[in-house]
C-alpha cells in the first residue's frame, strides 16, 4: 500500500510538473508559431496556432532587414570577454574571502554583499560620468571593463559557497609540494569549481547577452549596437510586421537556450553544491 501511495505521489508530482511546463511554455510557442506566419495571419480571427504554410523566409528578412550580423558579432565580442573576466575575477576575489584569514574579513564581506541591495539606477548616472570623462562612450570598454573588478557580489558570493566546500588539506597539500597561492588557486580550486564556474558563465552569459540598458546608454553607432538594441530598433522601424519581430526575437533567444540546455546538468549540480556549507 505504501509503495502504491508513493507511485501515486510520483505521478501527481509529473503531472504537476507537466502541466506547469506545459502553462510556462504557450509564450514561447506563440512566438514560434507568429514567426512563421504571413502578415494576415498574425491578425487572423479566430487566432491561428499552426501557420500554412510554414513562412521560413520571415527569418532570412529578419536577418537581413537590419545588420543583425553585425548586431550579432558585437555581442558576442562583449559577451565573451565579460564571462571570462567575471569568472577569473571574481574566483580570485572569492579564493581570499574563503582560504586567507585576515584583518577585517568578515566585514568586507558582508560590505560586499550590501552592494547587492543598491539599485543599478543609483550609479548609473555616475558611472556614466565616469566613462564620459574617460573618452570610451560609444566603445565596448563600459560593457566588457567592469567584469575584470571583481564580478559581481553574487557571484562572489556563489563562488565562495562552493569553495567553502573544498578541503582545505588539498591546499596543505599543494603547499608541501611548493605550490604558490596563484598556483593553488589556478590548479586545485578551479579545477574542482568546475560546476560552480559553469553556474556562472551560464549566469553571466545570459546576463550580458540580454543586456539592453548598458548598450542602450554607451553605444551610440549602429555598427556597434548588440542583438538587444537591433531588436528595439526592429520593432521602432517593423512594428507592424510582428512575424519578423518574432523571427527577430527567436534568433536572439536560440543562443541562449542551447547554452542552458549544454550547460544544465553542470547548473544543476552548481546551485545544488554552493549550500552545502556557510
Amino acid at each position: 500500500m505504501n509503495g502504491r501511495d508513493e507511485q501515486m505521489k510520483r505521478v501527481g508530482v509529473f503531472v504537476m510538473l507537466l502541466f506547469g511546463a506545459s502553462l510556462f511554455s504557450i509564450p514561447f510557442l506563440w512566438t514560434v508559431s507568429t514567426a512563421l506566419k504571413t502578415n494576415q495571419q498574425v491578425f487572423a480571427v479566430p487566432p491561428e496556432w499552426i501557420p500554412r504554410p510554414p513562412q521560413w523566409n520571415n527569418f532570412q528578412r529578419a536577418w537581413t532587414e537590419l545588420p543583425f550580423p553585425t548586431f550579432v558579432v558585437n555581442t558576442v565580442i562583449i559577451t565573451i570577454i565579460s564571462v571570462i573576466g567575471q569568472v577569473f575575477s571574481a574566483s580570485l576575489v572569492t579564493y581570499g574571502f574563503a582560504r586567507f584569514k585576515f584583518k577585517g574579513r568578515t566585514v568586507l564581506f558582508y560590505l560586499m554583499l550590501s552592494t547587492m541591495m543598491l539599485p543599478s539606477q543609483v550609479t548609473m548616472i555616475p558611472v556614466f560620468l565616469l566613462w564620459r570623462e574617460l573618452r570610451l562612450i560609444d566603445t565596448f570598454a563600459p560593457l566588457t571593463v567592469p567584469a575584470f573588478f571583481g564580478g559581481g557580489a553574487f557571484t562572489i558570493f556563489l563562488l565562495r559557497q562552493f569553495f567553502m566546500t573544498i578541503p582545505k588539506e588539498l591546499d596543505e597539500a599543494a603547499m608541501i609540494d611548493g605550490a604558490s597561492p596563484l598556483v593553488i588557486w589556478w590548479r586545485v580550486l578551479l579545477p574542482l569549481s568546475r560546476p560552480a564556474l559553469i553556474t556562472v558563465v551560464l549566469f553571466s552569459f545570459l546576463g550580458h547577452w540580454d543586456d539592453f540598458m548598458g548598450p542602450l546608454i554607451y553605444l551610440n553607432s549602429m555598427e556597434k549596437y548588440t542583438v538587444a538594441v537591433g531588436l528595439r530598433m526592429f520593432q521602432d522601424m517593423f512594428g507592424p510586421q510582428l512575424e519578423l519581430l518574432m523571427a527577430a526575437s527567436l534568433i536572439h533567444i536560440l543562443p541562449t537556450i542551447l547554452v542552458f540546455f549544454v550547460a544544465q546538468r553542470y547548473f544543476i549540480k552548481g546551485i545544488a553544491l554552493t549550500g552545502l556549507k556557510g
